[in-house]
């Protein structure tokens, strides 16, 4: 292990980094100056990974200055030249790799005495990739000099071969799949690696990932995953191939270059037991393989004549011999990486167009319904550059249902070139060739190509395309979701909800400000008794004080909508000045029937469980909508023919974005939507509720470590979502106090014992103001000291005087000034100045749109083109977004009508696209009332 360590010792920049000193050099421990610690939760000392990963991952140093890059250039070079040597040795242990890269802890120079034993070690079978990067990220290498922590240079190259390894590194083919520097590449498997969810990475590791947004790092995410299942699977792959004896070296190499599961099946599928083999395998069982690779390294001594055995079937005349010649030689071309790169280069020029058909089959016997549905591609033809995400699902969908066919036009151009490039070029015969020698090599390659070659390039399209609009299907589905769950609360008045319906009534809720569940009813409005029903409804809002009625989108809800509307314009209500609204009522029905309704609300009949659902959806939409599995919320596309898992788990993780960077309030929020913040699931979400119930509620956010189940890893990840209301812990504080007083005062103090003790303990646990922002404990002690020189006080978050105060400061020095004096990074202090100035009881939902309050109604008959209505968008596709004109039909926006200079510029958008719940104003174009279909320009977003 020496070699390894004096080689780790040459590679760092020394003057960055606190070391760890090492087991056989004790005595020679330097105390270095490292960074401010970023972190006040204790972590453990995680166990790194050998020079092999140091060589191929590019590690996030921080850029030094000129004279210190000469330095260590001869440095690089001479790790390289130990390394080469250390390649020399006989089989490395994998212990010695382990433990020559030991972790080095937050400014700890305690010396390992037990030699290291890493996870590594233990789980042999898992994939290089999968412990490569097996360390905490370096973070204070960048802290130190540079926060966006670009690396020196890109330390790839040499690498120690491992049992398991790919031929390819794992950084640099995110990189490239993802389009993200190969630096923040390598931080994020390293976070990924250490279990730290995308909200925390996203809030609180900004430096390290080049402020990244959480789609990019969820795209990341499952980019790595697929990259990981394909290593699996080709280790799996080789390890069943050795046991039975197949694997040669040609074949090896195949398949550690392959990156996809396609490749990966293409190279292996003639492999697999129980396929009858191809016709290579079977031409090589005949004894044919040293003729047909004579053909290509020695012709001129080639006898095909000499294989000719008149009774073996495959070897009874010269046709048959050399037809088994082709079918090797084919073999050996198409599984050549070189050759298959070749052609794919070529593809990558060419004009090459996905084409639908009507089925003939379904033409005879199909449902005229379904044949109808697809008549924009019964004769559809495109360039597969240019084809959109929603075209493929369609043709996808059509083509399950066996009403189109569909293939992919390759040029024959592609097909001549490369077997030109073939005989000519990659596969020229090592000597002269006999002219029927050549015939033969011309059709090996022509062989190849049709029967090879051809259908995996088509299978790649296929499913280059397929996976593609998938994962755009599933964030567009991700997008909506995030702008309908983070739609802006209607708090502090009661809400009258509708479930409309017809034969068993509207089912109405009445909730309070707080959503307390205040009155239930069911009113028959559609049944020739409407307006008896309306005294009763005029005396629920008057009793109640109430004047807004959200009605469900469900049947009848345009009847409904008709009746509110018509007794509003008569001022019916008076003097209540009555509003009402449509909400989605998607998923209200599966939730009302669900397990979590019926604990939360055992005494209601399910039908009226739905109208309390309906009108929560309005005062609180997120705390409403999380009780409901995302995918029965329905904004998305083609949600049932995408992969199902790709869907839950991005659904969930958005779910869980929304849910922490809102924040939640500790001491009174439901169990299910504390399941949803960063690092907590059910059972500690459930421990958190009995611990709060067992002792009262939280002080502070130390006291989160109590809780069963919650170590420094949850708490680091779910800290700095959770709020905690000063008022309220206050008060709390003060009523304890005072109870601790009267006791010492009845009871003697000998008496009192243990109870007294547990209540003073409970007394010292103090209120910290900094838990009520979004400032994470691990930078209090920057917080703190930001304060001290501003001169603020704690007391004072979210006040007018502490924004002036921050203002002044930062004037004075440059937010990098400041930054730098603190010792931290630029993000890190930004987010400390939000956490001070953002105002008591601030919500980041503010800035998104509430729901669209109407009194009055129009119906579709009523428009006319060229008409100028507001609406509200009720989901977004690719090829346009649909819109809420409150005609009972949504109306759509094409996707060339939604232009960057009709956006609004105060909101900071994701992309140019607009999402569910934000209020657009819209031009009629075009009325189509048999197909109900409605046209719409944009004209500006309000």
């Amino acid at each position: 292990t020496s070699e390894s360590e004096e080689e780790e010792e040459e590679w760092e920049p020394k003057s960055k980094i606190a070391r760890r000193p090492r087991l056989p050099k004790k005595t020679e421990a330097k105390t270095k100056k490292a960074a401010a610690p970023r972190s006040t939760v204790a972590r453990k000392v995680v166990k790194k990974v050998a020079i092999k990963e140091e060589m191929d991952v590019s590690m996030p140093i921080a850029p030094v200055e000129d004279n210190k890059m000469q330095l260590l250039k001869p440095k690089e070079e001479n790790a390289g030249t130990k390394l080469k040597s250390l390649n020399r040795m006989p089989e490395v242990p994998k212990k010695m790799e382990t433990n020559s890269f030991q972790g080095k802890n937050q400014n700890s120079l305690v010396s390992d005495e037990k030699p290291s034993t890493s996870v590594a070690i233990v789980k042999q079978e898992k994939c290089e990739e999968e412990f490569a990067f097996d360390e905490q990220p370096s973070k204070k290498i960048k802290l130190s000099a540079c926060p966006e922590g670009k690396p020196v240079k890109n330390l790839g190259g040499n690498k120690i071969k491992e049992e398991f390894e790919m031929n390819w590194d794992i950084v640099q083919a995110l990189s490239e799949i993802t389009n993200v520097e190969p630096w923040v590449c390598a931080n994020l498997i390293r976070l990924f690696q250490e279990e730290n969810t995308i909200p925390f990475i996203a809030r609180y590791r900004k430096e390290l990932i080049n402020n990244l947004e959480a789609d990019a790092l969820r795209e990341v995410q499952h980019a790595l995953e697929e990259l990981r299942t394909v290593a699996k699977k080709t280790h799996t792959m080789i390890q069943k191939l050795k046991k039975e004896g197949k694997l040669s070296s040609c074949l090896l190499k195949g398949l550690l270059n392959c990156r996809t599961l396609e490749e990966l099946d293409h190279v292996s599928s003639p492999y697999k037991t129980g396929s009858k083999g191809t016709k290579a395998q079977r031409a090589k069982q005949l004894g044919l393989e040293p003729a047909a690779l004579s053909l290509l390294q020695n012709p001129v001594e080639l006898n095909l004549f000499s294989y000719i055995r008149p009774n073996t079937k495959g070897l009874a005349n010269i046709q048959e011999v050399e037809a088994g010649v082709q079918h090797i030689l084919a073999d050996i071309f198409a599984k050549d990486k070189d050759t298959l790169d070749f052609v794919r280069k070529l593809c990558q020029k060419r004009y090459i167009s996905i084409q639908s058909t009507l089925a003939k089959v379904s033409s005879k016997n199909g449902n005229e319904k379904d044949i109808d549905k697809f008549q924009l591609y019964h004769e559809f033809s495109c360039n597969i550059k240019n084809i959109q995400h929603h075209q493929i699902l369609a043709i996808n969908r059509g083509e399950n249902l066996k009403i189109l066919t569909v293939k992919v036009n390759i040029p024959d151009g592609v097909k001549n070139e490369f077997c030109w490039w073939c005989v000519n070029e990659r596969w020229k015969p090592k000597q002269f060739l006999k002219p029927e020698f050549m015939r033969l090599l011309r059709s090996s390659v022509e062989d190849a190509y049709k029967r090879l070659i051809y259908p995996l390039l088509c299978r790649e399209f296929r499913s280059k395309l397929t996976s593609d609009a998938e994962k755009e299907s599933v964030m567009m589905f991700g997008r909506n979701l995030r702008q309908l769950l983070l739609t802006s609360p209607v708090r502090g008045r009661a809400l009258m909800g509708v479930d409309p319906g017809y034969k068993h009534g509207c089912k109405l809720a009445i909730i309070s400000p707080t959503s307390q569940i205040l009155h239930t009813d069911i009113v028959y409005l559609h049944s020739g008794q409407g307006f008896r029903e309306a005294e009763k409804i005029k005396r629920l809002l008057l009793q109640y004080n109430c004047s807004t009625v959200v009605i469900g989108n469900g049947t009848a809800c345009r009847e409904t909508e008709a009746y509110f509307a018509d007794l509003i314009m008569k001022k019916y209500f008076a003097p209540l000045d009555v509003v009402y609204c449509i909400v989605s009522e998607a998923g209200a029905s599966i939730y009302s029937v669900s397990p979590e309704a019926s604990k939360e609300m055992p005494d209601l009949d399910p039908n009226l469980r739905s109208a309390v659902s309906i009108a929560r959806r309005v005062q609180d939409p997120l705390a409403e909508l999380v009780k409901i599995e995302p995918k029965h919320i329905g904004v998305g596309m083609y949600q049932h023919d995408v992969s199902q898992t790709l869907l839950k788990a991005t659904l969930d993780s958005v779910v869980e974005e929304c849910v922490s960077f809102v924040g939640v309030d500790i001491n009174i929020c439901s169990e299910i939507l504390l399941r949803h913040i960063a690092g907590l699931n059910t059972n500690r979400a459930k421990n958190i509720i009995e611990w709060r119930e067992k002792n009262g509620p939280f002080i502070n956010r130390e006291q989160l470590k109590e809780v069963k189940g919650l170590g420094p890893k949850t708490f680091q990840q779910c800290a700095g979502f959770i709020r905690f209301n000063q008022e309220y812990i206050k008060t709390f504080c003060s009523s304890k106090k005072n109870e601790l007083g009267s006791r010492a005062l009845l009871t003697k103090a000998g008496a009192l014992g243990k109870k007294k003790s547990k209540l003073t303990s409970c007394a010292s646990q103090q209120p910290n103001p900094l838990d009520q922002t979004c400032i994470h404990p691990e930078s209090y002690h920057i917080a703190m000291r930001f304060l001290s020189l501003i001169g603020g006080n704690a007391n004072d978050i979210g006040k007018s005087d502490m924004q002036q105060k921050v203002n002044v400061a930062i004037q004075k020095e440059g937010l990098e000034g400041t930054a730098k004096r603190l010792n931290t990074t630029v993000h890190t202090l930004q987010l400390i100045i939000d956490g001070l100035t953002q105002p008591e009881g601030y919500d980041i939902r503010t800035d998104f749109d509430k729901p669209d309050f109407k009194r009055s109604i129009v119906c579709l008959e009523d428009l006319s083109v060229g008409a100028v209505l507001t609406g509200k968008v009720e989901n977004a596709t690719p090829f346009g977004v649909f819109v809420d004109i409150g005609v009972g039909k949504a109306g759509l926006i094409p996707v060339r009508s939604i232009t960057e200079a009709k956006l609004s510029k105060v909101k900071k958008r994701r992309s140019l696209g607009l999402g569910p719940g934000e209020r657009v104003e819209v031009k009629v174009l075009n009325v189509d009332i048999a197909r109900l279909r409605i046209t719409l320009d944009l004209i500006r977003v309000l």
